[in-house]
């Protein structure tokens, strides 16, 4: 496909976003520089470097490794405007006023490049008022582009065209921001607040309205309002904390300053778009939320409190909901819908009351916000993380009946407004979603999904409910499956195994259908990718499908069962057609280990890799120590073939020791979990594809498995060092006895055992050392513990 070439991105402003769109570009490898104002004191860039200093610090991190802020260029307005001119998409992300944004547009626009995009990064000001002030050129070239915050993680990105803006431009910055960033677009018309932040704050204002009519506190809502009710886990009060106040009203205010009576199109709802009093006093006092350190909770020490406004001061937060209501959420949507209606229990009044405002708000605006009905519901998914959107939800419980029920509330006016439903809802539909597309009122016809050739590489890109779209697990023609593992094919090329159990754990039966699946891609395919679709790619290995055989034999039962787990690694490892790990989410211990034993990895960029099972008072078991000796030994034979292999050996006996987790695929290959020649694919959805291209490629080029080979390790002398080294941790209070036990043994295996330096092992000889050590601790009662505590509690049990 033909590809919008950005060699390199300008952000123009160095505040919150601004810095956080530039910290993500370099997170996927696109070169850019980061413009602000010439600092009035010391150097003119000033203002960019403190920006890019404090990235180093934030939490969440925007940066996958901290030292990767050095990548980001600085530049101030007043001595590098031409730096302009090297840029192919321009992303202005000053502060949310009109008049500046439109200074700043007259001052670069004689340094645009005459093919470069440009592109404003707004909460909800008008696009169109914007590309006012650029010269007639540049506004076929400008649009809106709204990146929600943190830009790293949440997905959404609203692109916003003006009437001058061409097809075609926003065409390549869709491809572009979907492949290359990562994100997932959905084109927004130039309404206030767009989509996601129009039905999203108007839910939270219906949310806090509701909330005081019904007399429940903020924590029991956000309890109600969370993962209980399919979104965020911080629910609605700890949402806008973490956003701030100060933003959360600012949103509010757009849609006070233009959807007024007054307006062109008055908005029904306007009367809830009022700043809530409680809002509004607690950013006068400077409560700004989690940043200010309080707002309507506050931390003090390790105690959680929240708001009373009764009171007006901070008490012990902590309210649930009533199990009566939770029993309720369990249901399946018709029924939880009916139960909450019907039901006298304040909570459960409450939830309904906030469903039936968010369907009629969303039916009401959905013709003027939005193209289509799917656009409303995946906004809300990526930028608010519900798991249903509106029209998703209504459609599922029934589309007529709650219609119905949203229509006798409307008349009876226990709604937020008297506006009635539209006419197309009652049409005779039973819903806006269906495999032909989703409804849009405007046209009054179903709108497909895009068919922008970048969608192309997604086999399976995210859909609503009622497209009627095949689940990855149920796609293809299936090879074989057991109750664990399902083994197809897309394409009759590569075949593809999927593990189905709980956490991807690799317990003896999904090992065994990882086996079949390797043996049959040997047989007949181009490769084998191991690949789930969602954020898990393996836990690790299930400790309780091993317990009958512990509680049975002991450990000696364990020793040829672990065998197995590593007989199967080096199969991998050694196999006839590549291997290819297609990493999503969490590739923690055995899951770790898998992937390192592949061909090759293909990894999103949010993947979170590590040897863990010191956490469970074990050491890694299935060849992830023996991995550690092995690439210290190639690492040091790359360098030089004298080299001290003890250099190249710390950082993975600390990995392991510590129980480091990478915490962007990035640092994993920082981790070395990883290697420089794996892939990073910015977007999850694209994972598939590209491993599967991988693995034909790599086919094609003549892949041979690597040749088996001796490995020489560092020996007595490199775990002497290592002990002394831990000793002094020890004595000095730092690790427990038992943690110095542990990573005494991990030296063991890392550095071949008792053996003179620069000796000679195979890999099955260093696995034997992991089966030994391993089984030994299963033994140990403060690793006992520690696997207990892990199973029961699922934290770490520190002894």
């Amino acid at each position: 496909m033909n590809r919008f070439n950005v060699r390199k991105v300008a952000v123009l402003g160095a505040g919150v976003m601004g810095a956080q769109i530039a910290a993500h570009l370099v997170n996927v490898k696109v070169p850019v520089v980061l413009f602000d104002l010439p600092a009035k004191e010391g150097p003119k860039n000033g203002i960019v470097t403190k920006a890019i200093d404090a990235l180093k610090k934030l939490k969440p991190a925007p940066l996958g490794i901290p030292e990767d802020a050095a990548l980001i260029e600085q530049a101030n307005y007043e001595e590098h405007l031409d730096k302009l001119k090297e840029c192919d998409l321009i992303i202005e992300a000053i502060a949310e006023r009109m008049d500046w944004k439109l200074d700043l547009y007259k001052r670069i626009a004689p340094a645009v490049a005459p093919h470069a995009i440009v592109a404003s990064n707004t909460s909800g000001l008008s696009i169109t008022k914007l590309a006012e002030a650029l010269p007639e050129e540049i506004k076929p070239r400008f649009c809106g582009i709204h990146f929600f915050n943190p830009p790293r993680y949440m997905a959404l990105v609203e692109l916003i065209p003006t009437p001058t803006t061409k097809p075609e431009i926003l065409d390549q910055l869709e491809s572009f921001v979907t492949s290359a960033v990562g994100k997932s677009v959905v084109r927004a018309k130039d309404t206030p607040n767009f989509i996601a932040n129009r039905v999203g704050i108007a839910g939270m204002l219906a949310t806090i309205k509701e909330a005081e009519a019904f007399g429940l506190s903020y924590d029991v809502v956000d309890d109600l309002t969370g993962k209980k009710l399919g979104r965020a886990s911080s629910g609605t009060f700890r949402t806008a904390d973490v956003v701030g106040l100060d933003t959360m009203a600012h949103v509010i205010r757009t849609l006070q300053d233009n959807l007024g009576d007054d307006k062109a199109t008055p908005d029904p709802f306007f009367p809830i778009y009022g700043t809530p009093p409680v809002l509004a006093k607690l950013i006068e006092q400077g409560a700004l939320g989690q940043k200010s350190g309080a707002g309507f909770y506050k931390k003090v020490g390790k105690d959680i409190l929240r708001l009373d406004p009764a009171k007006a001061d901070y008490v012990p937060a902590g309210g649930k909901a009533e199990p009566i209501v939770e029993r309720m959420l369990k249901k399946a949507p018709a029924e939880r819908l009916k139960l909450l209606r019907e039901s006298t229990n304040p909570q459960a009044q409450f939830l309904w009351a906030i469903l039936r405002d968010g369907f009629h708000y969303a039916a009401v605006h959905l013709a003027d916000i939005a193209d289509c009905a799917r656009d409303v519901d995946f906004a809300m998914r990526w930028g608010f993380g519900v798991q249903q959107g509106p029209f998703e939800l209504w459609q599922q419980a029934g589309w007529k009946q709650v219609a119905e029920w949203v229509k006798a509330d409307i008349d009876a006016g226990k709604a937020l407004c008297k506006a009635p439903l539209p006419a197309w809802v009652f049409d005779g539909r039973d819903g806006v979603h269906t495999a032909e597309g989703s409804w849009s009122p405007k046209q009054g016809k179903y709108i497909p999904r895009p068919a922008l050739a970048v969608y192309q590489r997604q086999h399976f890109p995210e859909n609503v409910a009622g497209s009627g779209a095949v689940a990855p697990l149920a796609a293809g023609t299936e090879v074989f499956k057991n109750e664990e593992v399902r083994v197809w094919t897309l394409d009759g090329e590569v075949l593809i195994a999927s593990i189905t159990a709980k956490l991807h754990l690799i317990s003896p039966t999904v090992a065994e259908g990882l086996q079949t699946a390797l043996e049959k891609a040997e047989a007949g395919y181009k490769g084998l990718v191991i690949w789930s679709p969602d954020d898990v790619f393996s836990a690790g290995a299930n400790l309780e499908a091993l317990m009958p055989v512990f509680m049975k034999s002991g450990a000696k039962g364990i020793a040829p069962e672990l065998k197995k787990f590593q007989d199967f690694m080096l199969r991998v490892r050694y196999a006839q057609v590549p291997v290819i790990s297609a990493i999503r989410g969490i590739a923690l211990g055995g899951g770790c280990e898998l992937a390192v034993y592949s061909s090759k990895r293909v990894a999103a960029m949010e993947s979170y890799m590590g040897l863990v099972e010191v956490g469970v008072g074990l050491v890694p078991g299935a060849g992830g120590l023996t991995y550690i000796a092995r690439r210290a030994a190639e690492m040091a034979a790359a360098g030089n073939a004298n080299a001290d292999i003890f250099k190249f050996l710390t950082d993975g006996f600390t990995n392991a020791a510590m129980a480091k987790v990478g915490t962007s695929a990035i640092e994993s290959r920082k981790l070395g979990y990883l290697l420089w020649s794996d892939v990073i694919v910015p977007n999850k959805d694209e994972l598939l594809y590209v491993a599967t291209q991988q693995a034909k490629a790599m086919f094609d080029s003549g892949y041979r498995a690597p040749a088996k080979s001796v490995i020489p390790v560092a020996g007595r002398s490199a775990i002497a060092t290592i002990k002394g080294q831990l000793a002094n941790m020890r004595d000095g209070g730092f690790i427990s006895a038992h943690d110095f036990h542990i990573s005494a043994l991990i030296a063991d295996v890392v550095c071949g055992g008792e053996v003179e330096a620069g000796s000679l092992v195979s890999e099955e000889y260093l696995m034997s050392l992991e089966r030994k050590h391993f089984c030994a601790l299963l033994e140990n009662p403060k690793s006992q513990e520690r696997i207990m505590g892990m199973l029961q509690t699922g934290k770490p049990v520190r002894n």
